[in-house]
């Protein structure tokens, strides 16, 4: 991605912008995908509008989530919302709101992480059911929705910050 330094310069008010001119935010992130100033060493983004096949998706979202980096895993799924057949979709926004719902939380966020892991909860699992397709892609959307309800009642309950990696899910099941 190409842009512009940041720095205020310009008629734009020094937006980023990528090589076709539209808005894109150039600032690093960290693994929770908090903006950094400019020349601060980040966390490595991952690139948008990636095409990938369902289990590719699901294996790439798993290693980012292990590794602690939920906001990274929502792109992922984001992409696969994007990009999917129609009839897939409510099953990627709904696991991207599981990965932003637990980037919410592990941020401190109260409201939105308890909010979005219950939304993302219901969507998988009516997708699943709407489907008749209980395992997609090996994904297991009953267990999700439980690690889902069961984080954001600890969030909501104040219990202790959330981490991001101890508490990311296994998108395929099992412990």
């Amino acid at each position: 991605m190409s842009s512009t330094s940041g720095d205020g310069g310009g008629n734009d008010g020094g937006r980023d912008r990528d090589a076709e001119g539209r808005a894109r935010n150039a600032r690093p992130r960290d693994g929770l995908g908090r903006p950094l100033p400019y020349g601060t060493d980040g966390v490595e983004r991952q690139p948008e509008g990636v095409v990938r096949a369902p289990e590719d998706t699901v294996a790439e979202a798993q290693a980012l989530l292990a590794a602690g980096k939920p906001f990274h895993a929502h792109e992922v799924f984001e992409d696969a919302w994007k990009s999917g057949p129609d009839g897939e979709r409510a099953l990627w926004r709904g696991l991207a709101q599981l990965a932003v719902g637990l980037t919410h939380a592990a941020r401190g966020n109260v409201t939105g992480g308890a909010r979005l892991l219950r939304r993302g909860a219901g969507a998988v699992e009516e997708w699943s059911a709407r489907s008749g397709v209980p395992r997609p892609y090996g994904l297991a959307p009953a267990e999700l929705a439980v690690w889902a309800r069961a984080l954001a009642d600890v969030v909501e309950r104040g219990e202790a910050a959330v981490d991001a990696r101890e508490w990311a899910p296994r998108l395929r099941g099992g412990s």
